[in-house]
């Protein structure tokens, strides 16, 4: 299992940042005033973005709400899935990331009623096709998917690569092998977190799901280009590394990039971070859009937006006018 992937000299400067950004998040966490809230809010965006990665239809409100306990009127498949990816994850203290039991009991929990042959390994063959139905790529023959899988987890369990190499390795060669009827990416990138995890905790509530659902086009472009000529998934290990980097940015709420545009986004965005410039360009769309709208298109917690636009309004960048139910938003220094 050693020649899947061929080792990229800049891994190891990704791997310091990912170290140094490690540190910023254990802060972050020691600084919030709701850390159980942060955790679950992020836990219930990575459910969503897995499953909207999927074809999933309901938005992000809906996701919450069915989490929550409401009544939302949608499609029950759909929040079934849900439903189903959010089980899976709450299992991740438990399962066991190189037991072949426990991979499937977890893609059990993910596909229960919703999918044949559910915590079992697919009995037929299966390729993956684009939207012209070309095929892109065929899984392995399933009489050696029990084989490949036992395989692969024997590796990740002894191996001495770094963590978060394996753990994207594992992620590409499940996806590669196409273990099951269905379920397949919602099975790899779940395993993706569990080996994170079982590294450092703190991965457990990473939003990597939702920066790989934000970069989706990028995601299956860096999977293709894995097994374009053979297998070698340094490219789809290089494209992981960059989506937990961001992950751990968003988490602390840091901007990686200073924008050196010029107006909104040089002189009166300068010093702000990503999320209060997310705030400035809905506020700009909609000056009577709400905090828990912002959550909602910013996927942050509403605490978060609530906080940051204190921040904007100390510091006089933008006031509010009005009453708190119809009142608007404005723009200062414009």
């Amino acid at each position: 299992m050693n020649d899947f992937f061929t080792y990229n000299p800049l891994w190891h400067e990704k791997i310091g940042k990912i170290y140094a950004l490690l540190e910023r998040v254990k802060m972050s966490e020691e600084q919030s005033k709701d850390v159980l809230h942060l955790r679950r809010t992020n836990r219930i965006l990575s459910v969503g973005s897995t499953t909207a990665i999927e074809g999933n239809r309901l938005t992000t409100q809906q996701v919450f709400d069915v989490l929550n306990g409401k009544v939302v009127l949608a499609p029950l498949h759909d929040i079934k899935e849900v439903k189903n990816a959010y089980a899976a994850y709450e299992q991740i203290p438990d399962l066991n990331p190189y037991s072949v039991e426990d991979f499937l009991k977890a893609h059990r929990f993910i596909t229960d009623n919703l999918v044949q042959e559910s915590g079992q390994f697919r009995t037929v063959g299966v390729a993956v096709v684009n939207s012209r139905r070309e095929i892109l790529h065929s899984g392995a023959d399933f009489k050696e998917v029990p084989a490949l899988i036992a395989e692969l987890l024997e590796w990740g369990k002894t191996t001495d690569t770094h963590a978060l190499i394996k753990s994207s390795a594992m992620h590409f060669m499940i996806e590669h092998t196409h273990p099951f009827r269905d379920g397949n990416g919602r099975i790899g990138r779940l395993w993706q977190t569990l080996v994170l995890n079982k590294w450092n905790p703190v991965f457990e509530w990473m939003p990597v799901e939702t920066m790989i659902y934000h970069n989706q086009m990028k995601y299956y472009e860096a999977l293709q280009q894995s097994h374009k000529n053979g297998v070698d998934c340094r490219p789809f290990i290089d494209f992981m590394l960059d989506v937990i980097e961001n992950a751990m940015y968003q988490y602390t709420d840091d901007d990686p990039v200073k924008s050196q545009n010029g107006g909104l986004n040089g002189g009166l965005n300068g010093g702000l971070n990503e999320t209060q410039k997310g705030i400035l360009s809905l506020i700009k769309e909609n000056p009577q859009i709400r905090a828990y709208e912002m959550a909602q298109k910013l996927l942050k917690p509403v605490r978060t937006i609530e906080n940051n636009l204190s921040q904007l309004k100390e510091k006089g960048i933008i006031a509010r006018t009005g009453s708190r139910k119809t009142g608007y938003w404005k723009i200062n220094l414009e």
